[in-house]
């Protein structure tokens, strides 16, 4: 089965198709100009497992530059057709590739309606044709039984950045069924101090509370209490994970020291291991026939969430803790870890659905939703890679995926999470650095997630006095332009060189990060305030005006917040260098705004 797409590519439908009857069929949106959209309809006359298809093409190998999808990390090159695609399911990644070109624009940007089921997308360059070969296999893995799906597929070819077609795509997902978006409360927008780079598993309240209080002062909203918690054991592992009762030899009254945290104005979050059953925890004997496979090296079995049992009783744990503890919040994790293997994929005895994918929906659906019942404005993590379409319905903060002490990867992962996650809120992976760091190079942790929510895990109590004031001058600098980081239209240029400039725009005020020593260009009419970052270590930045600026007053911080400089200027259009110290920062502000 085939069609021909209207940019005259043809599209072929491949696989066994068994006892289903298949239509295939593109249209356009009249509303965006080049953006085709493929429908497939699989119909059954009683319901039976989908077979395995493919749907492929051809795309033309002109002015691609690089690759992008939600996992890419630090490896933009293009691929050859032999490799393996990218895959994504529900709690893993998102069914979406971007090719785009040298100056940042869109080539095509492809996605796909299934952000339930295991997927896997594909472009790949053949170099006998110097053609990508694109292509989107569904059904791969065992699903329950169906008698009629529809899938789509969005194209977009249209010229025009990069990011504006990975944003896109973002909006159409929360626009499908069952993807609607959970509201962001506030709080998940707010600075969070962590506990699990500061501490790890060794855990004390009153040391908790100490560092909570210095970050209170510094602007920091809520606390992530960490793995450690739930157990004695402080070797790292899941043994122990399944019971979740706190450890009263670590924290005698959780309840109490929650309320002590309250008192400083601060939200309180508890980290879970949502699927482990621990080998060494009571619930190992009730549900070790119920588990998807065991991890030895974790010490833990995975819980089969197609069981109602396994479903009711993790749900009622974090139900329990909200109305014992008064929590504000959960850090729910290793949700990519629930995935069937071998003969798991046979439906058994007890269970209400032969569907893995479908099971972790129930259940996180389940939870969001008694928990909001409980709390409305109630905080959920999750932890990148599951940052998908579906996880924006469960929770409302997105964090970085662990990549301690590297701030550029940091900066990475934050702005990849941004690309596609809409409103939800795009947390940096925790903080932390040397305390013999110098005051601007540990500064340059917190410049690279600018365009995130802070996480901060340093021992605050034992930072040195240039960096207790570095940090706190950021923190109020984010704060002071929350609403352009997080809410402006976001430009992050270049993701082939890992974007070493980025923009966020209102039409009031622009904030423009440098991370490598480049000529920052500065087109148009200026703003009433542009903040300019210096986001290395170098003493200079260098700007382009396209336009002359009429009178401006400059004002230059350094990483500390000290002002180095003020000045009065009138630009004229071309190459301009500025003296600025490292990680420190210019604030442009127009006379005429000003007034």
């Amino acid at each position: 089965m085939k069609i021909i797409l209207s940019n005259g590519c043809e599209m072929r439908l491949e696989g066994q198709t068994g006892t289903f009857a298949l239509a295939l069929s593109s249209f356009m949106n009249v509303a965006e100009a080049d953006v085709e959209y493929v429908r497939l309809i699989i119909d059954a006359s009683s319901p039976a497992v989908l077979p395995e298809l493919s749907l492929k093409w051809s795309c033309t190998a002109v002015d691609v530059q690089g690759l992008w999808h939600p996992t890419v990390e630090r490896s933009r090159g293009l691929i050859p057709d032999w490799r393996q695609g990218f895959p994504s399911r529900s709690t893993s990644s998102a069914p979406v590739i971007c090719l785009y070109g040298n100056r940042g624009n869109n080539v095509l940007t492809f996605a796909c309606s299934d952000v339930l089921s295991p997927v896997e997308l594909h472009a790949g360059l053949n170099e006998e044709t110097s053609s990508f070969h694109c292509s989107v296999t569904l059904f791969a893995d065992p699903g329950a039984p169906e008698d009629h799906v529809e899938v789509m597929l969005r194209l977009d070819t249209r010229s025009h950045p990069y990011y504006d077609a990975l944003k896109r795509v973002g909006e159409w997902w929360a626009g499908l069924p069952g993807c609607s978006p959970s509201p962001v409360p506030d709080a998940a927008r707010e600075p969070v101090y962590s506990t699990w780079y500061s501490f790890h598993q060794q855990l004390s309240p009153d040391a908790v509370e100490a560092e909570c209080r210095a970050a209170a002062a510094m602007g920091c909203k809520t606390v992530i209490m960490d793995d450690g918690w739930q157990t004695s054991d402080e070797t790292r592992g899941y043994a122990y994970c399944g019971d979740w009762r706190v450890s009263a030899d670590k924290i005698p009254d959780l309840k109490s020291h929650v309320t002590r945290i309250h008192d400083l104005g601060m939200k309180f979050m508890l980290w879970y291991a949502v699927p482990f059953i621990g080998k060494h925890s009571q619930a190992w004997a009730r549900f070790r026939d119920k588990l998807l496979y065991v991890s030895d090296e974790l010490g833990a079995g995975v819980a089969d969430p197609r069981y109602p049992e396994i479903r009711e009783y993790l749900t009622a744990i974090y139900e329990q803790a909200v109305l014992e503890w008064d929590l504000d919040g959960f850090k729910l994790d290793f949700v990519d870890s629930f995935y069937a293997k071998g003969d798991q994929y046979l439906p058994a005895d007890g269970q209400d659905t032969g569907s893995v994918p479908e099971a972790v929906d129930k259940l996180l659906s389940g939870i969001i939703s008694r928990l909001r019942q409980l709390k409305p404005d109630i905080l959920i993590e999750f932890r990148q890679n599951y940052i998908g379409p579906l996880m924006r319905k469960y929770g409302n903060m997105f964090r970085a995926g662990d990549c301690p002490n590297d701030a550029l990867e940091n900066r990475i992962r934050t702005i990849d999470i941004r690309l596609i996650c809409g409103s939800t809120a795009a947390h940096s992976d925790m903080l932390m650095w040397n305390p013999r760091e110098s005051s601007a190079a540990a500064a340059l942790q917190f410049i690279n997630v600018l365009f995130s929510v802070p996480q901060i895990s340093v021992r605050l109590d034992r930072l040195p006095e240039e960096h207790t004031a570095m940090l706190a001058f950021w923190l109020s600098f984010w704060r002071e332009h929350r609403e352009v980081l997080l809410d402006g239209r976001l430009e992050p240029q270049h993701p082939e060189l890992l974007y070493p400039l980025v923009t966020a725009r209102t039409t009031r005020k622009w904030v423009i990060a440098a991370y490598h020593d480049t000529v920052i260009p500065v087109t148009g009419d200026l703003p009433e305030l542009v903040v300019v970052v210096n986001g290395t270590l170098l003493s200079r930045l260098v700007l382009e005006l396209d336009r002359d600026t009429g009178p401006l007053e400059i004002c230059v911080r350094d990483c500390q917040g000290i002002v180095t400089a003020e000045y009065p200027l009138n630009w004229n259009s071309g190459v301009h260098s500025l003296d600025v110290p490292a990680a420190g920062v210019i604030t442009v502000q127009s006379v005429t705004g000003k007034e």
